[in-house]
């Protein structure tokens, strides 16, 4: 028998419409002779299943079901493609774990800590995992320009602490655009964080759960033609995405492993994407994304391409360790 698959995007945050994107690849990717699939549109007005037709059916709530021709659907599982708040912050997954639905992201609590910079790089320290130089910002607090530069130095990037696809950062050369860049970083989020600019190579990674296993994927290099790897970057095409990176084997293996002890380390599943920057020969950690990018474009498909995975088989495992788990 089919198995029922709702497929939810949207969301509440800035990058809602990269996940509708992303959740119309899965539609369209996912086996219709193996899956039932229906596009669950997440907003804050309104929770709808969206038929073929763009005929809106009205998600209950109460048990996450729709009512279709006088027959209540109920699901599966959840296949999850919201980027950003409430699909990668912890807020769906807690959401369907008190329903015993099963879904294909990472746990609540490991969404909540991933999706907090600040908290995800206190977290993983102890560890030995190595970070930019880093201040923190509150909304409301007293900004010391001096302090802050002090510690980061210039040029600094100011970023929205939860926020994902480059929304809410700047990257600052001068003290007095320092205000600037931090009410820009507000308009995302009531808390930032203000980090130490690192010059050397930037890469992405990718560790999956495949088959039962942790499987870190080919490593891509990201070379911006813009000033960093901005939103026009990701998804206007100013940046060159490279699979596999252009890197040092050693640089690869280091990667690698500090990739997967991560992931090990926070007891992850479903899909990660990791970015990292090389100093001093080491990978530095910029920051995790539980719900990544999931068109062709993207870059873990891309990566899972270059390991021999295709699209399907990347979504269908992701339902079956869903399932299993």
């Amino acid at each position: 028998m089919k198995k029922n698959i709702a497929i939810i995007m949207g969301g509440y945050s800035s990058e809602y419409e990269i996940s509708l994107k992303s959740g119309k690849v899965v539609y369209e990717t996912l086996n219709k002779d193996k899956y039932n699939a229906y596009r669950v549109h997440i907003f804050k007005e309104k929770w709808v299943y969206v038929d073929d037709d763009n005929n809106e059916y009205p998600i209950d709530k109460n048990d996450f079901s729709v009512l279709l021709s006088d027959e209540s659907i109920k699901f599966d599982c959840v296949f999850n493609a919201i980027h950003g708040s409430p699909g990668e912050d912890g807020f769906m997954q807690a959401y369907f774990e008190m329903l015993n639905i099963p879904h294909t992201s990472c746990s609540m609590y490991q969404a909540a800590l991933t999706f907090n910079k600040r908290d995800l790089l206190a977290t993983l320290k102890p560890y030995g995992i190595k970070t930019a130089e880093s201040f923190y910002l509150n909304l409301g607090d007293t900004i010391n320009e001096d302090a802050i530069i002090s510690k980061v130095g210039l040029p600094c990037f100011v970023k929205a602490n939860r926020s994902g696809s480059s929304f809410g950062i700047s990257k600052v050369y001068k003290k007095e655009d320092l205000q600037t860049a931090i009410d820009h970083s507000f308009k995302e989020d009531n808390e930032i964080i203000i980090e130490q600019f690192l010059d050397g190579v930037e890469v992405s990674v990718g560790v999956i759960s495949y088959k039962g296993e942790i499987t870190v994927l080919p490593i891509t290099e990201i070379v911006s033609e813009n000033d960093f790897f901005d939103y026009a970057a990701k998804y206007e095409g100013k940046s060159q995405e490279i699979t596999p990176a252009r890197i040092s084997k050693d640089y690869e293996e280091k990667t690698r492993k500090v990739a997967k002890q991560i992931y090990s380390i926070l007891g992850m599943t479903g899909f990660s994407r990791s970015e990292f920057i090389f100093k001093d020969d080491e990978p530095y950690l910029l920051e995790m994304n539980t719900v990544p990018g999931l068109t062709k474009e993207s870059i873990l498909p891309q990566q899972a391409a270059e390991a021999g995975i295709s699209m399907a088989d990347l979504f269908d495992n992701a339902i079956s360790e869903a399932l299993n788990n």
